[in-house]
């Protein structure tokens, strides 16, 4: 079994820029991290990977040069391969031109049984990711993974989580799952695995590798949603104290809610 798992290297902190022409987030120098999402992702391909002993796993990303840096984590957890796709044209992806250039990797390295995401990540939580990679490789798919009740030899057993229902659902290979977070506990990454690949060379695929080549479709130009301003949001500390009987204090609470128009 073949299992490829999606990451990505996020910020690390809420104080992040953001590009005022373009929209995008100004990522160089920015300290960073893993996808909290991904770690739960990783750890669910290592416990398939430990009930199939034939199974290998390959983590992949899409970013700039320094998201190598969560590739190695995913590396030093367990991971057998890594892939960085970087290319100058793929900047300022929305989730659709992401999820193509994403989808166009996987379909690069050939065979791939199972792809495994994170949920959503932290510094877009659109969800919409590993959906839409499944759709462009037009595999089956279970979301909001809490689950895996049991691996088959042509197919997985997952329970999704809906908030307001449960779902178990059996789905084919090769098939996409996304994991929703406590499915597994993540492992730290290993020292000694740390040193022994230390120095692993991580295949780095651009544009001109991709099976679809047509640069209109990746980054700002393959991207039908643009963002028109962004900012960060006014911190307003005003307080106001309400006095009186218990009658006054309500209508005077009901009357200011409604003057601000949360009811």
């Amino acid at each position: 079994m073949k299992i490829a798992v999606c990451i990505k290297q996020v910020p690390a902190s809420t104080d992040v820029k953001v590009d005022p022409i373009t929209g995008v987030l100004i990522r160089d120098g920015a300290k960073s991290k893993m996808n909290p999402y991904d770690l739960y992702a990783i750890e669910t391909a290592l416990h398939i990977k430990e009930i199939c002993a034939d199974a290998s796993i390959v983590a992949i990303t899409m970013g700039p040069p320094q998201a190598k840096e969560v590739l190695k984590e995913a590396i030093w957890m367990g991971c057998d391969d890594a892939v960085l796709i970087s290319d100058r044209k793929f900047a300022g992806a929305d989730v659709l031109a992401t999820s193509r250039t994403l989808s166009q990797g996987i379909e690069q390295l050939g065979d791939v049984d199972l792809v495994i995401c994170g949920k959503q990540t932290t510094d877009g939580d659109t969800a919409q990711v590993g959906p839409e990679i499944a759709e462009f490789l037009n595999l089956p798919q279970a979301t909001f993974v809490n689950e895996i009740k049991e691996v088959k030899d042509k197919s997985i057993i997952v329970s999704s989580n809906y908030e307001n229902h449960y779902e178990v659902l059996e789905v084919l290979f090769p098939c996409l799952i996304t994991i929703d977070k406590d499915i597994f506990t993540p492992r730290l990454p290993s020292y000694k695995r740390g040193v022994s690949y230390q120095n692993l060379e991580i295949n780095t695929v651009m544009l001109k590798d991709l099976p679809l080549k047509d640069e209109t479709m990746y980054g700002l130009n393959g991207s039908p949603t643009q963002v028109e301003k962004i900012f960060s949001p006014d911190k307003n500390t005003e307080q106001k104290v309400i006095e009186g009987c218990a009658l006054d204090v309500a209508d005077a609470l009901f009357k200011k809610l409604k003057d601000s128009k949360f009811i």
